[in-house]
């Protein structure tokens, strides 16, 4: 019997909604251990860094800070892609100090041509036909007869193909209806209910920005449901469970592959070899908490790089990781944006005041991987307020432990999601 196409969806959500018109008071006690300016913040990653660099050192810094955080035991799981475009859209609209914190986050220059040919770009490549199905969409939901200035509307537009709608916050539930229907429409209906009608001020939410990005594929050598056993796994907890585990053996399909002392790393590519799934095993008596520790974007494309060829016998457990809520908003603080979750910040790129500031920024995510391919899903709210208003020998690949994963795209070397498996079961 053909083996049906899988689902892989990933969505990331951007809320910004503006609330309030009293001023939040004195900022003065923000931390701003960022206030240096830097000409170019790529910069810092190196004279042959591209916007790919950014993502992903991006992508490492937001994972750390959630891998390290003692509240997410176990499994992780998010779309670094989703939520940098996201943060994107609005960076694009903020100004001073704001802007130069965002800047050193994100690694990109809001006035940089090279940065919105490189978004505009991969926007149009992930949203053409292949032998995976991948798209990704913006849109803009703003108050009723709330303006926003034209030229960041414009920009978003251009760069983002994001679309402009009104509704009528005045109706939180209303509201929340109409934007939810769009998010479950551009990820088959995997993500459902994100935003609450708690989360809309009826009188000062003026803005909302969604993100989204799907993808629909299967693995390129797929594994047999036949050949799957139930095999044990070890969590970090040195807890041992048994759980439903897909064997490739005795093949002669060559993958890419490298070890050193520390781990081994596998690429399975997808249909079409665009887009692969890396997953990075940490060998005996290393903990992933030492991979996450000497892991960032230099080194990942380190290792990437050092891959080959190679003949395996592979042994990966079916899994499914559906997060909580991420509260990203001390995350993205430590990474170094304070004040743009101050009664300081300044959106005026936005519509020509200094009265937004952003709230919360929210994430979550879902993925399931099995014999046929894998199915992932994520959404992100950031929510503003209104401050004033080849080798011949087999070699085993057995992730009966926790192992690190990445999925990205293989042209750019972007990642698009990222995440761990400490407990297949869960």
């Amino acid at each position: 019997m053909k083996l049906k196409a899988v689902l892989a969806v990933v969505v990331c959500i951007m809320i910004v909604a503006t609330v309030y018109v009293f001023t939040l008071g004195d900022a003065s006690n923000i931390t701003n251990q960022n206030q240096e300016t830097a000409e170019n913040p790529l910069l810092a990653l190196g004279e042959d860094a591209s916007f790919n660099d950014a993502v992903n050192a991006f992508s490492f810094n937001l994972f750390e800070q959630l891998f390290e955080d003692p509240k997410n035991e176990g499994n992780i799981f998010y779309s670094p892609y989703s939520t940098y475009t996201a943060l994107a859209m609005t960076y694009e609209g903020a100004k001073g100090l704001t802007a130069e914190e965002m800047k050193k986050v994100l690694y990109i220059n809001q006035d940089s041509k090279e940065f919105h040919e490189y978004m505009q770009t991969l926007y149009e490549y992930l949203n053409q036909e292949g032998e995976y199905d991948i798209s990704t969409a913006n849109a803009l939901w703003v108050r009723q007869n709330y303006q926003l200035l034209k030229e960041y509307t414009d920009l978003i537009k251009t760069v983002y193909d994001g679309g402009l709608s009104e509704v009528d916050f005045s109706n939180p539930q209303e509201a929340v209806d109409i934007i939810n229907q769009w998010i479950e429409n551009k990820t088959n209906n995997l993500i459902k209910d994100l935003i609450k009608s708690e989360d809309i001020d009826p009188f000062y939410t003026m803005l909302v920005l969604t993100n989204a990005i799907y993808f629909k594929g299967t693995w390129q050598v797929q594994f047999d449901e036949e050949d799957t056993i139930e095999k044990e796994f070890e969590t970090s907890q040195g807890e041992i469970i048994t759980t439903p585990t897909m064997c490739m053996t005795d093949k002669e399909d060559t993958f890419n592959y490298f070890e050193n002392e520390d781990l081994q790393i596998l690429e399975l590519p997808y249909a079409g070899e665009d887009i692969s799934m890396m997953i990075f095993l940490p060998k005996e008596g290393v903990n992933l908490s030492d991979i996450m520790d000497s892991m960032d974007r230099e080194t990942y494309k380190e290792l990437l790089d050092s891959m080959s060829k190679t003949k395996l016998d592979i042994y990966l457990p079916k899994f499914k990781i559906q997060t909580p809520v991420y509260k990203l908003k001390d995350y993205l603080i430590k990474l170094g944006m304070p004040t743009a979750f101050s009664s300081a910040a300044d959106f005026s790129g936005m519509d020509g005041t200094t009265n937004l500031y952003i709230s919360k920024v929210l994430h979550k995510a879902f993925i399931e991987v099995n014999e046929e391919g894998t199915a992932a899903a994520a959404a992100t709210a950031v929510i503003m307020n209104n401050k004033s208003i080849s080798i011949d020998l087999t070699t085993v690949f057995d992730a009966d432990h926790p192992f690190l994963f990445t999925i990205h795209q293989k042209e750019t070397n972007t990642i698009l999601f990222m995440g761990n498996v400490d407990n297949p079961l869960e």
